[in-house]
């Protein structure tokens, strides 16, 4: 019996993750190797998804797997904190600038417990986010029309146009005092990758302070792109940011970080704390991979990896292919995302099943190369 006959038998649909599900059904990967995945069937594509742009270095590099293997031989899990938790905090400090650090198990995971600091620290209850903009999959996260929402969640999010700032001047001057955060993505890739105008966000970061209302900023898939994150580049401050997949090196991971005085309601000292766990938060084997991977992945392989994305870019614009992004994070347009994620595959590339490309520090010249052709032959067909 094939892999997807026995999915189908044993999983809803054949599937666990929607975001990977392509019609008939996806491919199974086998084995990963720097840039390169192999699948059930012995097609070998470039890895252009990097698992939603969390293999910052591909797959198994070796200084990676040898620090996440040595953690694990000194135990998987503990009911106990570890050194590496620290040390992994400390590195996003000296990184960032931001002050303190709490770790958990996924961006979306992440981005909750962003809303729940947020109305912890304020002791407000509504949150405004923007249409277009993927946080995750917690209910306050999603469309209010989604599956499975009880219509409550609605009365705790309001749900914004994305670059409207005379809407988000109208929902603070009406609700301002019951709004606990902005949660905005400077890049949402659900949103096709357009970055968000510096004027803006500027404006917002103003707005905010003004109406005492928190700034928090996704950061799950744009940390990539910047040493402290996407939000240097536009000279703000944010009262909390949520990070994930690149700090991880490949393992689960999802963090937050904000000011001593922000995240003090989850001092377990502190009256009326927040009770936030979690079994394999902090897990000493991703914090242990993941310190390594952004050790290797400082300003200069940064800047590297970004000018290789825009020259990807730069070349697929040269070849009439719609293309967006920054730096070392593409989004490919088309009216048919399910048709080019086949011919994308069966010419060698591995994308996101929405046209989302993430680039690794793996990727050889010749691979890019090979990458832009693919991408090229696909839309002239």
């Amino acid at each position: 019996m094939s892999i997807p006959d026995r999915a189908q038998r044993v999983l809803p649909g054949g599937n666990t993750r929607t975001t990977l599900f392509v019609p008939p059904h996806p491919p199974y990967a086998v084995r990963g190797n720097g840039a390169l995945i192999t699948d059930d069937t012995g097609h070998r594509v470039i890895d252009c998804n990097n698992n939603y742009t969390s293999l910052i270095h591909g797959h198994a590099r070796a200084e990676v797997l040898e620090t996440a293997i040595e953690a694990a031989r000194s135990g998987t899990a503990f009911g106990l904190p570890t050194a590496s938790e620290v040390a992994l905090a400390e590195h996003l400090r000296d990184r960032t600038g931001i002050e303190q650090w709490r770790f958990c198990n996924s961006g979306s995971e992440a981005v909750l417990m962003l809303l729940r600091a947020a109305r912890a620290y304020t002791g407000r209850d509504l949150i405004i986010r923007f249409d277009g903009s993927y946080h995750g999959t917690g209910d306050a996260l999603v469309p209010p029309e989604a599956p499975g929402l009880a219509k409550s969640v609605s009365e705790s999010v309001l749900v914004l146009p994305q670059n409207d700032l005379a809407a988000v001047e109208k929902a603070l001057h009406e609700h301002g005092a019951r709004v606990a955060a902005v949660l905005i993505d400077l890049m949402p890739n659900r949103a096709g990758l357009i970055p968000a105008d510096p004027e803006y966000v500027t404006a917002l970061r103003n707005l905010t302070r003004q109406h005492a209302t928190l700034l928090a900023v996704d950061e799950v898939i744009t940390f990539r792109l910047r040493e402290g994150g996407l939000h240097t580049d536009y000279d703000i401050q944010p009262d909390l940011v949520s990070v994930g997949k690149v700090i991880g090196g490949g393992f689960p991971v999802g963090a937050i970080g904000g000011s001593a005085e922000v995240l003090s309601p989850f001092a377990p000292t502190a009256p009326g704390a927040v009770s936030w766990g979690g079994t394999f938060s902090a897990n000493p084997v991703t914090m242990a991979a993941g310190l390594t991977a952004l050790q290797l992945f400082g300003a200069t392989e940064i800047t590297e990896l970004n000018q290789r994305g825009d020259a990807v870019r730069a070349r697929l614009l040269k070849a009439d292919v719609p293309v967006r992004g920054s730096g070392s994070l593409l989004r490919l347009t088309t009216p048919n995302p399910t048709e080019l994620w086949w011919k994308l595959y069966h010419a060698g590339v591995l994308a996101g099943t929405n046209g989302l490309l993430a680039l690794s520090t793996a990727m050889t010249d010749a691979q890019l190369d090979q990458i832009t052709d693919g991408v090229t032959r696909a839309f002239r067909t």
